[in-house]
């Protein structure tokens, strides 16, 4: 549906940027361009069981034979798996630490690449993913950039994925606060409208200027990005925009359901979009990197 297609859209513009600043021409032709225009999708895979933030400890391997990698591992929490036609995957290729791990573009069809969709808290209209890698081969020109120098790639990447997920983290948070206040102007209490009790007043004004506040930094660092500000420099303002959103988002949520009541924790009536948007808050708290 068109919820799933815009969420992978978003996974798109994640996965792509490494193939697209450091991939050879070769790798580039594989897959940009139906990228870009629609035609195929593509998930970045980093993340295992035992690896999430901590990127530096993966364990998938890829043993160089010949001219292809032999590539085994799990990856897990991949979103967009299902639907992928390739993967930006992060794989060990040297030592432990960040100086061993290297990134491959690997079709998805590719014998020995498993897929399985994983039930979630939140997302029902797109979906994440558990990917088992069995002795799966990887021509070698597939390698995105040198050998080794995978961990640097992903950390310039995570300012694009965090910026994107602080852009739509806003405008959920912004949700809470439009439904809170429509809903408290229709619903009446003690003889008056739900706005006109001060507790609640307070509640929309500090629900409006965290979103206000995020929503500059927002601007502030696209501002950045359009003028030309290199990775390099945007990487602690992108990781403070990201917690800014998450936290924002949370108290949102909290605050929309303490305004409709128990109209929030069902999902039908006039709350279900809060109750929806409430099992979306980890989802942007965790993901790209989590807020600790």
């Amino acid at each position: 549906g068109p919820g799933g297609a815009l969420g992978q859209c978003g996974i798109n513009s994640m996965a792509i940027p490494p193939v697209l600043f450091a991939g050879s021409r070769a790798v580039q032709e594989l897959v940009v361009d139906d990228v870009i225009t629609g035609r195929k999708n593509i998930s970045l895979a980093i993340s295992e069981p035992t690896a999430g933030s901590d990127v530096a400890a993966i364990r998938a391997t890829a043993v160089l034979e010949g001219d292809s990698y032999r590539v085994n591992g799990q990856k897990k929490w991949i979103t967009g798996g299902h639907v992928a036609d390739f993967f930006t995957l992060a794989v060990r290729t040297g030592a432990q630490g960040n100086k061993g791990i290297s990134l491959l573009l690997v079709d998805a069809k590719t014998p020995g690449v498993q897929v399985r969709k994983m039930e979630t808290q939140f997302d029902t209209c797109h979906g994440t993913t558990f990917l088992t890698l069995e002795d799966v081969r990887v021509p070698k020109v597939n390698l995105i950039g040198e050998e080794g120098k995978g961990f640097m790639y992903l950390l310039l990447n995570f300012n694009h994925e965090r910026l994107v997920i602080s852009v739509s983290t806003c405008r959920f948070a912004r949700l809470c606060y439009s439904e809170s206040l429509k809903y408290s102007i229709r619903r009446k209490t003690f003889g008056k409208a739900l706005y006109e009790h001060q507790m609640i007043r307070l509640k929309l004004a500090e629900m409006l200027r965290q979103i206000e506040a995020l929503h500059d930094f927002n601007e502030r660092v696209a501002f950045q990005y359009k003028s030309g500000v290199p990775d390099t420099r945007l990487g602690t303002q992108c990781g403070l925009l990201k917690v800014m959103a998450s936290k924002t988002f949370e108290y949102c949520a909290r605050e929309a359901s303490q305004v409709f009541g128990g109209s929030s924790i069902v999902r039908e009536g006039p709350g279900k979009l809060v109750e929806r948007l409430y099992r979306e808050v980890r989802a942007s708290a965790i993901p790209g990197g989590s807020e600790e």
